[in-house]
């Protein structure tokens, strides 16, 4: 199925995703499926058919998350990416039935974007990768700010800073940041010297939207 109403934003953390995706739903009326928007669902799954995505919501103690070693964090958000790119195209099939524009920040893998939708509805925002490491916690998400609260009250702190640094490093490497730069999509990287208001011209003109 080919996606002609949907415009997909994928990449790496602390480009801009979803703040343009945001822009983009209310500059042109259309729908906005921001960050995550799939947790929507996620009350509903079975846990044997996506292991990844129902691991936090099934998750007794908070304290086993942090304490994961890299490579089984790693691994996980393969799983969750995977898993992610199954339960997206189903909600987005939905959505589409809409008469509105659709802009995603999506997780959908950029080998599935290239069947589903055309090069000119895709586009890929990246920043340098210790961008996303050395920032996690400057945002006020209530998520990354619990998380950290609970880095805090772990026996060795630095011991626990530096394990989950180490997670965090594993998920946004280069080696991960070169495959998007080199998906075929066009590609926006982060410039803090440039304005939300010409980043977002940016976008449009590879949506050909002016």
């Amino acid at each position: 199925m080919k996606f002609n109403n949907v415009y997909f934003i994928n990449g790496t953390a602390y480009a801009g995703k979803s703040t343009m995706v945001k822009m983009l739903a209310e500059k042109y009326n259309g729908i906005a499926c921001e960050e995550n928007y799939h947790d929507a669902r996620i009350s509903e799954l079975d846990s044997c058919e996506f292991p990844g995505l129902t691991y936090t919501r099934d998750l007794k103690d908070w304290r086993e998350f942090i304490r994961r070693p890299p490579d089984e964090y790693e691994a996980w958000i393969k799983e969750t990416t995977r898993e992610c790119t199954i339960l997206e195209l189903q909600i987005l099939e939905d959505l589409s039935k809409q008469d509105k524009m659709i802009f995603v920040d999506t997780n959908i893998s950029v080998e599935v974007l290239a069947e589903v939708s055309d090069n000119d509805h895709v586009l890929i925002m990246l920043a340098e990768p210790e961008i996303s490491v050395n920032r996690f916690f400057e945002r006020p998400d209530k998520e990354k700010q619990f998380l950290y609260q609970l880095l805090l009250k772990e026996e060795d702190t630095d011991k626990a800073m530096e394990n989950f640094r180490e997670c965090l490093k594993r998920v946004n490497s280069k080696e991960i940041y070169d495959y998007f730069l080199n998906s075929g999509f066009n590609v926006i990287i982060r410039d803090d010297k440039r304005t939300i208001e010409e980043t977002l011209a940016l976008v449009e003109k590879s949506f050909k939207m002016k």
